[in-house]
């Protein structure tokens, strides 16, 4: 039981460390006057739809190729203009950086060592 509670609290602190990184993240789309403006972003959209395909169904046969492809799609999301990054306090990296790595470990180990 104690080690059912420590991995709920791992998960926990990993979405709360998640959900703090996500406040300062901004995804956007925007419209584009001419065809080939919007290469970046539909290959991106691509992208990351083959990747997430791959890793969940063809695990074995393309698991390499869907983590290419993943990175591929991050790569384009940025080049394409459709992420803003805001600002944020050094406290609040602090916290959220934190607050996630914590509950990685907790996680996968169930125990911070110090």
């Amino acid at each position: 039981m104690r080690r059912l509670l420590i991995k709920l609290m791992g998960l926990i602190l990993l979405f709360v460390g998640l959900y703090f990184f996500g406040q300062d993240i901004i995804f956007v789309s925007g419209y584009y006057p001419y065809f080939y403006s919007k290469i970046p972003a539909t290959g991106s959209v691509l992208a990351i739809i083959a990747g997430v395909l791959s890793l969940v169904f063809f695990r074995r046969e393309t698991g390499s190729l869907g983590w290419i492809f993943l990175g591929v799609g991050i790569v384009l999301v940025f080049l394409s203009g459709g992420v803003i990054l805001k600002p944020t306090s050094l406290w609040n990296f602090l916290v959220a950086f934190t607050t996630l790595t914590v509950g990685y470990k907790l996680l996968t180990e169930g125990r911070i060592n110090f």
